[in-house]
């Protein structure tokens, strides 16, 4: 072989390639060809997948938070019965606590006033007993003309010796109130003989003072046999000289005595 168709080492000759050489470079440009191809297939389908995954996650997110939702329902209701748990727990002790209270003005209405009633007619009854069995009790006798009774004659006697004593004339006052002495009875007819010999008697005389006095109503207090107690309603109508008459109403509590059979005033107090 010649030096000129010596080729340097190192240096092949593009135009003078050998076939191997040639096949070989050409199926490695045809495998990054392919390859080329196939990457944006691969990274499309990478991209679905993603999708895919983000869409599966998003489910589950919501899934979750469905989930957690009613979760917390629940609590938030629980949230609030406590409260009205607590309340009605507190209306049912308050009203425990109210029926252990006691209702004093119920007892006091059904328990103790009755109870007082009962004791105070218990004790009117006892008390009425014993003055119906003592002598003060007494039923007096039924009134007649043999017997009559101490009420209405104490009454009769009352009326007819309490006009006497209180009327009387200028001309006859000394006989008339001297008279009337002889119906009361003790301290008061001592009182009654001073009062007119030292007043009424000379007053009338000297003066020509008149009265009359009338008993429209008495009525009696108490009586027994033999002591009576008469309220008596008295009218007199005094008239001094020649001056106008002068009206006067009083009530007097008389108290009789029975002396003798008769009924004498031992008390006349104005009332």
């Amino acid at each position: 072989m010649s030096s000129r168709h010596r080729l340097p080492k190192g240096r092949p000759d593009s135009g003078n390639e050998s076939p191997e050489t040639a096949d070989t470079t050409e199926v490695t440009d045809n495998t990054e060809a392919a390859e080329t191809a196939e990457a944006p297939v691969t990274e499309g389908a990478g991209t679905g997948d993603a999708a895919e995954t983000a869409e599966a996650e998003t489910a589950e997110a919501a899934t979750a938070e469905a989930e957690t939702a009613e979760t917390e329902t629940p609590e938030a209701e629980t949230a609030e019965y406590p409260e009205e748990s607590t309340e009605s727990a507190d209306a049912l002790e308050a009203a425990k606590v109210a029926k252990r209270k006691t209702d004093w003005p119920r007892v006091l209405a059904y328990g103790v006033l009755p109870g007082l009633a009962l004791l105070l007619a218990l004790g009117a009854g006892f008390a009425r007993w014993e003055y119906v069995a003592s002598d003060y009790g007494a039923l007096p006798p039924a009134a007649s003309d043999q017997n009559p009774s101490p009420a209405m004659d104490s009454i009769a006697a009352a009326k007819d010796s309490t006009i006497k004593m209180l009327s009387y004339k200028p001309d006859t006052v000394e006989q008339e109130l001297n008279s009337a002495r002889d119906l009361l009875t003790g301290e008061f007819r001592d009182s009654y003989t001073s009062l007119i010999n030292d007043v009424v008697i000379p007053g009338a005389k000297q003066k020509q003072i008149s009265a009359v006095a009338s008993v429209p109503a008495a009525a009696s207090v108490s009586a027994d046999p033999t002591h009576a107690v008469v309220l008596v309603f008295v009218n007199q109508t005094v008239v001094v000289g020649q001056d106008l008459p002068s009206d006067t109403a009083s009530s007097v509590r008389v108290t009789l005595e029975k002396v003798d059979s008769r009924w004498l005033i031992s008390e006349f107090e104005p009332v």
